[in-house]
């Protein structure tokens, strides 16, 4: 333990200690990240617990249930968990009462069963595929100008993200990308102050830097996390090819 660290007190040790024996327990993950888990690597019935940003002791387990992600609120009391009505002793004991007891996932009556318990150790390729979430987007003004002093004609598109490409459509129920974008053609993605709107970022190519702007700040970190995320596997990936041809 290092200098000045305060020591937790039994009650809360027990509790990480019980958390972390879970192999789907996922601690800071976000709410958009967890089902960007569940949606791309999931199944119908496939779970995970990670922290509520709301406050401390309160927890959210994250379902898949057919093509969405429900999310539930659990209550750490101290000696037990707290879900709806409910009352368990520990946390297997919840997935075990809700693996036979269905989960009301949405207004229109859903049935969730607990089936396939996520883990917190997964293979990374694949985590943030079919990620999706509405956006702002404009191109640069021309092909060698690289000066995030883009016009203002701002659309909204819907964007996915899937393997190495970065597709953006007209909206959510169009078949063909209007573009997608080679990501491994992509030098930097970063937050751009330069525009009149907030939570406002860019990914930069050779020939053209493209302007985006998110619903929220949160959502255009996540996003900036992602694509860095994504463009550090290409390098990697860049990087153990170049040396297998080397050697």
């Amino acid at each position: 333990m290092s200098q000045g660290q305060e020591p937790r007190p039994a009650g809360q040790q027990q509790l990480a200690e019980e958390l972390q024996e879970l192999g789907w327990y996922h601690d800071n993950l976000t709410r958009h990240a967890a089902e960007a888990l569940l949606l791309s690597n999931g199944q119908d019935g496939s779970y995970l617990l990670r922290k509520s940003n709301e406050r401390e002791g309160l927890y959210s387990l994250s379902v898949r249930g057919k093509d969405s992600v429900k999310h539930f609120h659990v209550e750490h009391t101290g000696t037990t968990f707290k879900f709806g009505f409910n009352e368990f002793s520990n946390l297997k004991e919840l997935v075990m009462h809700f693996a036979n007891q269905p989960l009301i996932g949405s207004e229109t009556g859903t049935l969730i069963v607990l089936k396939h318990p996520y883990p917190r150790k997964v293979e990374e390729p694949s985590i943030y595929e079919s990620v999706r979430v509405h956006t702002a987007m404009q191109t640069g003004r021309t092909e060698n100008d690289l000066v995030p002093n883009a016009p203002s004609n701002w659309k909204t598109r819907w964007f996915t993200l899937h393997r190495n490409e970065l597709k953006y459509f007209k909206d959510q129920t169009a078949t063909e990308p209007i573009r997608a974008l080679d990501l491994t053609e992509c030098s930097a993605v970063q937050f751009d102050y330069s525009q009149e709107r907030v939570n406002c970022f860019c990914l930069v190519f050779p020939l053209r830097t493209y302007y985006l702007c998110a619903k929220t700040g949160i959502e255009a970190d996540e996003w900036i996390k992602i694509l860095r995320w994504k463009l550090s596997q290409i390098r990697k990936q860049l990087e153990q090819r170049n040396a297998t041809l080397k050697s």
